[in-house]
């Protein structure tokens, strides 16, 4: 792995093994081990060193980061985990490589349905599940994730594979809200109405529903506004193709996966590490993170860009690790389903 160095942002090389440079007498420090793309968190941790003095060495892993963690076991120089999906954190729990936090501050600024019960992981910020749906050919501007199965929408549904984590989350919600059997009827259901076998991304999704090939689809909001705003006219015109439509659970709310963090096991540097995840957590800090890229808040009472695109939010209140449990459940539905085939 290459290593890039770029101002207030000192991105280590991993090779054989991993090496922290250090001297005596150096500023406070914390170690960050993150799977989340660097240009997506670097303005986070820049604040947080311009407010605190405290210098965030910081190591991208898109794959294995977790097993990494566990095989340097004690010698590991983690101090902050973060992850993106909430099955992931409470992956890294059952690898025990973290260790709970409970402070009062971070307990206050993050909800407990969007945190792990026994404070080994919190959330960051929110990525909501929605239906996307044609501007031209839909004049409904609310739906509830049950109707997707509504025969009234018979080869009108686009989405991705039912494997990739972002579904499994939702479907793994299906499940812990209404059982394993009417969650499988359900997804029996969705794919009698889907236009095309499952594939490609979410971007997709928006490109088909223009392309007329279907007229919802499911995706996370987020990427309607990367699209948007993406300097290719032809990814822009995709995202002006479709609305998003207000989408709940019958009797709930919307269905969300977070980005989050989690304090390593052996952090050396576990104060500065609990100070970086409060800050995250902070007014200033949620701002940052949500107008990134264009995520929600999960700081109640902040006012993001994501607000002023799509709406304020409400998240369902089912508790993300009572869904993390759900997922295998939900994973071999779609296997027992043909959801994909």
């Amino acid at each position: 792995m290459t290593a890039t160095f770029r101002p207030g942002w000192r991105l280590h090389a991993l090779a054989a093994g991993f090496a922290l440079m250090a001297t005596p007498a150096l500023a406070a420090e914390v170690n960050v081990y993150t799977s989340r793309e660097p240009q997506l968190i670097r303005p986070v941790f820049e604040a947080f060193t311009k407010a605190t003095g405290i210098k965030v060495n910081a190591v991208f892993l898109q794959n294995g980061l977790e097993e990494r963690v566990k095989a340097e076991g004690q010698n590991s120089p983690a101090d902050l985990i973060i992850l993106v999906d909430a099955a992931k954190l409470a992956g890294a729990v059952d690898l025990g490589i973290t260790q709970p936090v409970r402070d009062a501050g971070l307990e206050a600024a993050v909800p407990a349905n969007l945190r792990d019960p026994a404070g080994n992981w919190y959330a960051t910020t929110l990525r909501s599940r929605v239906i996307f749906a044609s501007k031209d050919r839909v004049k409904q501007d609310a739906i509830t994730y049950e109707e997707l199965a509504d025969p009234k929408w018979k080869g009108k549904v686009c989405i991705r594979s039912g494997q990739h984590p972002y579904n499994v989350s939702l479907f793994a919600a299906v499940v812990a809200r209404h059982g394993a059997e009417k969650a499988g009827d359900w997804m029996t259901r969705l794919r009698a109405n889907l236009a095309k076998r499952p594939s490609g991304g979410d971007r997709d999704v928006a490109k088909d529903i223009l392309a007329g090939v279907c007229d919802i689809g499911v995706g996370n909001t987020y990427y309607i506004g990367l699209l948007r705003n993406d300097p290719d006219p032809s990814q822009r015109a995709w995202g002006e193709a479709v609305k998003l439509l207000d989408s709940r659970f019958a009797g709930g709310g919307t269905h969300v996966n977070v980005s989050g963090a989690a304090v390593a096991r052996h952090a050396p540097h576990r104060a500065e590490a609990i100070q970086l995840l409060t800050f995250m957590t902070s007014d200033a800090g949620q701002k940052v993170l949500a107008d990134l890229n264009y995520e929600y808040p999960v700081r109640p009472g902040i006012s993001a860009g994501t607000q002023a695109l799509f709406g304020p939010i409400q998240p369902d209140t089912l508790s993300l690790a009572e869904i993390a449990r759900a997922r295998r459940t939900a994973s071999e539905l779609v296997d027992r389903t043909g959801f994909d085939n």
